[in-house]
């Protein structure tokens, strides 16, 4: 198969998860004999020191400067098989629009935000997805699974809505034999709504308990944040480092996006690669989450501070072990590949989907 995807990004994890996912999925994808081009946008933050691929081996990799300029790719887009638009993609409303007029082959909107795109919908916030063009991609890929899937079929008119959920690369993340630095570690980009629940669950902890270590690493936290002396921060953690910070915590934690945690069936990147490198999880609750890893014996959740006190003080390594464990069966990037050539199978020239094209 010839596959264009035009993402956020690919060459740069800096704060951003699309990264880490398309790397795990695209690179499989490859490994399955496929031809792959990522076109992704130039824009200052993702470039310079910040861009942490520059050539992968899995795809082409090659930068568009703007619309006008993503016009040099039209012979490769009206040639593939299929064709992906991700979310967040800048201007990714009239990209997807020229994707629907240029392309031949299967179309597919990448929704690794899905339950944020759909409050920003109703909130009429079109900023890289408008309603009116749903309907022109022959499958939705998502994120969430769930009800949600139901929800984009019915209320926005999607010919396919189809779970993507985010995969791991068992090659890239597996346990390391290093020295435990931390007793509880988190990862991820600074953000509001998941800022209360990480000053609970760990910030409040590392205060109630200053003889333990922690960790928090991730861009974008404000100046004013009050962190304890006992608080290791780390601004930026590049991917091929996140193997080691996992396999060097005892215990690292998992805090979701409100959007998320309200959708359900939202499992993060980070929950995943996590697993992978054995690191027992502890965290926040939300629908689904049981279908992916089971309270008590594969995931630990906790609500308070006290809980996450309790937890630290015992040997949970056989909870790691059973976590990765599942993972690696269901939910490594080879996985997630396979369901990826069958979801491109779906294709429906529908009235909906021509009328949208030739917008």
């Amino acid at each position: 198969m010839r596959l264009v995807v035009l993402g956020l990004s690919l060459g740069s994890s800096w704060g951003n998860g699309h990264a880490t996912t398309f790397r795990a999925l695209l690179k499989a994808y490859g490994a399955r004999g496929h031809d792959i081009l990522f076109l992704e946008r130039e824009v200052p933050w993702y470039a310079g020191d910040h861009r942490d691929l520059i050539d992968p081996d899995f795809c082409t990799l090659a930068y568009y400067r703007d619309l006008d300029d993503l016009a040099r790719w039209q012979p490769q887009i009206a040639a593939a098989d299929a064709v992906i638009v991700g979310s967040y993609v800048p201007e990714g409303v009239a990209v997807g629009r020229y994707v629907q007029r240029q392309a031949r082959g299967t179309t597919a909107f990448y929704d690794i935000d899905t339950p944020v795109t759909l409050a920003k919908l109703a909130r009429g916030d079109f900023e890289y997805l408008d309603p009116a063009i749903i309907p022109g991609y022959d499958v939705y890929l998502s994120f969430t699974g769930g009800p949600t899937l139901d929800r984009l079929e019915r209320d926005f008119g999607s010919p396919a809505a189809r779970a993507l959920f985010c995969s791991v690369d068992p090659a890239a993340y597996h346990p390391l034999d290093v020295a435990k630095r931390w007793d509880l570690s988190y990862l991820g980009t600074y953000s509001d709504d998941r800022q209360p629940t990480l000053t609970r669950l760990l910030i409040d902890v590392a205060r109630a308990q200053p003889q333990r270590r922690f960790a928090v690493a991730g861009p974008q936290y404000p100046a004013g944040i009050d962190w304890p002396a006992n608080v290791e921060r780390i601004d930026h953690l590049p991917p091929a480092d996140h193997a080691a910070f996992y396999s060097a915590s005892r215990f690292t934690l998992n805090v979701t996006r409100a959007d998320m945690i309200a959708a359900g069936w939202s499992p993060s990147v980070r929950l995943f690669e996590a697993a992978a490198c054995g690191t027992p999880i502890i965290s926040d609750r939300w629908p689904g989450l049981d279908a992916i890893l089971v309270d008590g014996s594969e995931i630990i959740l906790a609500d308070t501070s006290a809980d996450v006190v309790a937890v630290l003080d015992r040997d949970a390594a056989v909870i790691g072990h059973a976590a990765r464990a599942r993972v690696l069966a269901e939910h490594s990037a080879d996985t997630r590949a396979a369901q990826l050539e069958a979801h491109l199978g779906v294709r429906t020239d529908t009235p909906a989907r021509l009328a949208c094209a030739a917008t």
